[in-house]
């Protein structure tokens, strides 16, 4: 059955109705324009529930005014929720970014609405979901309808990601520019953490790594190396760089060997075209992506993630500050235990020793008082700041507490120390 052709984004999403849950594509593909209309549709709706991962550029679904209209139920936060979820005015999963597709395919967790953006219909009618497959290919095939954006400027990705046009409930078609992230700017800090986290990497090695001053400075110190492979929820244009200069030639993968493989796409215009139907790119279902069975059977995984604060233990927390939530659980676990069960895997955890200006240590005795541990002492292996590197794995819990304090910020060592004995009893 064809869809409805709509000639605005707001008659697209009148097809919501009173307390419906939907799902919203998100990263770089965040449907905007429906998205800001479905701002002012809700206002004359009641009970909705708008499931989502990070989204760009959908802050007008943050407006005071919606309490009580539409209520943000997040895997993930980001600049558009983060004060809600701190005010206790949007939920938070804390999940596995592997299990939020199975969370839809198996019921859990219903969807009647997938708000979707895509590229036009190839001649066999399919569309892609282009930058951004993520979870949002399970919320389509389990949603009850879809509703979708038709952009002229979405890449059309190889993988995945295609729906075929028929499938959707009511198409909207506009071109609109994608949001895009340069890369960071690399100051003092981030080179030498750079610096530390390429010592580790190997030739050879299979990456997986985020986005952010920390892993683009990584990244920018590979040029040296060869023939390594990338496995990854998320491609840059950091990584772009080193493809385009040979340094990534996937040639050493065991699953899908000369593919980059990637769950979605967020950087500059340049990256957005060198996707745009390239078949040596395939962006997969992050239940594929992710998954821990899957990581494990390519050789030499080195995953690369960061963190907001990490305790004497080794104990891992990236998605609070306290109490607060700052971000998600995310991928961060699944490569972790992934690489650590790849043959000759290893995983960084990779962050600047101190927070707020200097004033603050991330490498504290505890972690603060409601910080959630996403990844525990037993996963962690490497711990790098640009004071160096603590190799946690095997280590004992007073072996770990002097190696951490060895790469914290010297301002704090010595107060370090001091808590350690007080609340640990263990003399470093």
């Amino acid at each position: 059955m064809a869809p409805i052709i709509c000639k605005s984004a707001l008659e697209a999403v009148s097809l919501i109705q009173d307390g419906e849950t939907l799902w919203t594509h998100s990263m770089g593909a965040t449907p905007r324009l429906l998205l800001n209309a479905l701002a002012q549709h809700a206002l004359t709706k009641k009970d909705l529930t708008l499931l989502q991962l990070h989204t760009e550029c959908a802050e007008s679904l943050s407006d005071e005014k919606l309490k009580g209209h539409l209520r943000h139920r997040c895997f993930f936060g980001g600049l558009p929720t983060r004060l809600l979820l701190q005010q206790g005015d949007a939920d938070y999963v804390p999940i596995f970014l592997s299990e939020v597709p199975k969370l839809f395919r198996s019921g859990e967790q219903k969807i009647d609405t997938a708000i979707v953006q895509v590229s036009p219909p190839d001649k066999h009618g399919m569309c892609s979901l282009g930058i951004s497959v993520e979870a949002t290919l399970a919320a389509c095939q389990m949603a009850g309808k879809i509703i979708a954006h038709i952009n002229p400027q979405m890449p059309r990705t190889h993988g995945d990601g295609f729906i075929h046009y028929d499938k959707f409930a009511a198409v909207y078609e506009a071109s609109a520019p994608l949001p895009q992230h340069p890369l960071a700017a690399s100051d003092e800090t981030s080179l030498a953490i750079g610096n530390n986290v390429a010592e580790l990497v190997r030739n050879g090695d299979c990456l997986q790594m985020g986005i952010g001053a920390i892993p683009d400075a990584v990244l920018s110190c590979l040029g040296g190396h060869k023939d390594l492979g990338v496995h990854t929820e998320l491609f840059s244009d950091g990584v772009l760089k080193l493809v385009e200069s040979g340094v990534i030639n996937n040639s050493k993968k065991k699953v899908h060997p000369g593919k980059l493989v990637t769950g979605f796409a967020l950087g500059s215009q340049r990256l957005y075209d060198y996707v745009d139907d390239n078949p040596s790119v395939i962006f997969m279902d992050i239940e594929q992506v992710n998954d821990t069975s899957i990581i494990r059977k390519n050789p030499n995984v080195m995953a690369i993630n960061s963190a907001l604060q990490v305790d004497i233990s080794g104990q891992i927390c990236a998605d609070s500050l306290g109490t607060r939530i700052y971000s998600g659980v995310g991928g961060q676990m699944d490569f972790i235990r992934g690489a650590g069960l790849s043959e000759g895997g290893r995983s960084v955890i990779a962050l600047p020793s101190t927070a707020a200006g200097g004033k603050v240590s991330r490498i504290a005795t505890v972690l603060s008082p409601g910080a959630g541990v996403v990844t525990t002492r037993a996963h962690v292996h490497y711990i790098v700041t640009e004071y160096g590197i603590a190799n946690l794995r095997g280590r004992s819990l007073r072996e770990r507490a002097r190696m951490l304090i060895d790469i914290a910020h010297p301002d704090f060592r010595e107060q370090l120390c001091k808590e350690t004995f007080e609340m640990w009893g263990l003399s470093v």
